[in-house]
């Protein structure tokens, strides 16, 4: 098997996760690892957070064989109502701004989050308030990266991460 930190590596102090992308064993294996722990949890949508959140969570979505749901960053043209959070700050010190459309989901809904990495969970707590709004759950986050400390940790659902973030 493939694992995450042997694609990994930092260019220039950054972290660079989009190597995973280029390879497609490596790619699929990572799909397959986010939504394996979910296959049993009646997941009726994915979402993920532009940008990479797009790519995993739309491959995890085909995986689970069900749809997707997508938080776009302000900018972004984006038809029809919307639901709105402005994030707390991220690992950079940035406030942003999400929008989902409202109609996006439902009631009784169940969404898994996918993204490529969780940091400070700003992002991930301004989304399940997002989800809730529109009357669906957020059951679980999986994220290829997990760094989020435990005080985050403890005010969302289980998150599955195929590596820590201090193993990098």
């Amino acid at each position: 098997m493939i694992t995450v930190l042997d694609r990994f590596r930092w260019i220039d102090g950054h972290a660079d996760v989009w190597a995973v992308f280029r390879d497609p064993a490596a790619f699929g294996e990572i799909i397959a690892a986010l939504a394996d722990p979910f296959g049993g949890a009646r997941i009726t949508t994915v979402a993920g957070i532009e940008s990479r959140g797009f790519l995993l969570g739309g491959a995890v979505a085909v995986a689970l064989n069900v749809g997707f749901t997508a938080i776009r960053k302000s900018g972004s043209i984006f038809p029809g109502p919307k639901v709105r959070r402005v994030t707390s700050a991220d690992y950079r010190g940035n406030d942003t701004e999400l929008l989902m459309q409202r109609d996006a989901l439902a009631p009784g809904d169940r969404v898994l989050m996918v993204d490529d990495w969780i940091e400070t969970g700003s992002q991930a707590i301004a989304a399940q308030s997002m989800i809730a709004e529109c009357g669906a759950t957020l059951v679980g986050i999986a994220v290829v990266i997990d760094g989020l400390p435990d005080a985050r940790r403890a005010l969302l659902p289980p998150v599955h991460g195929l590596a820590r973030q201090d193993s990098l």
